[in-house]
């Protein structure tokens, strides 16, 4: 219920971001210099405590010490975005894959455009790894933090995860 949400903002190495909340588990992770800027609702309150556990584990992320997070989550999706979001929790920190392969991981081979916009719809971006999805021929396509925001958390967890870019995995879309 949106009476119900919390929320706060925290600094990163990419620019403020929106944490929110409900009893449940979070809702909202927004970058802030993003281009679909989450606003708090009218009845959200604005209250740290709650945040704090994914205030610091999303410094630990930033910070390198921290790869995976363990966090009570709950984005409001439908169901086949849902299984989307569960699929790219499945990618580890470091890796990438593409829209067509979460449509083969969830049963949906021809689905590749739908999973697109599941992605792009994801409220919970770097818990929901969202950006860990590229395009079928390795290029950077769509996020809503902006490629610049993208291609900064891909680089990031390439070095803290050792793994090594294919040549053509931190490259900007053409045209973006």
């Amino acid at each position: 219920m949106e009476s119900d949400i919390v929320y706060t903002y925290m600094k990163s190495p990419n620019g403020s971001i929106l944490l929110a909340r409900s009893e449940v588990g979070l809702t909202h992770i927004n970058f802030q210099e993003g281009r679909h800027k989450v606003q708090p609702g009218a009845s959200w309150r604005r209250e740290d405590g709650p945040l704090l556990e994914a205030i610091d584990q999303l410094h630990g992320y930033f910070d390198g010490s921290r790869q995976a997070f363990d966090l009570p989550l709950a984005p409001a999706g439908t169901s086949f975005q849902q299984k989307v979001w569960r699929a790219l929790q499945e990618i580890p920190c470091g890796e990438t894959t593409s829209y067509g392969e979460i449509a083969r991981r969830i049963g949906r081979p021809t689905a590749s455009r739908a999973v697109g916009a599941a992605n792009g719809q994801n409220p919970l971006p770097i818990v929901i790894p969202c950006h860990r999805v590229i395009g079928a021929k390795g290029q950077l396509t769509g996020y809503a933090g902006g490629l610049k925001i993208k291609q900064a958390l891909l680089e990031h967890e390439r070095r803290v995860s050792g793994v090594a870019p294919a040549p053509a995995q931190l490259s900007l879309a053409e045209g973006m």
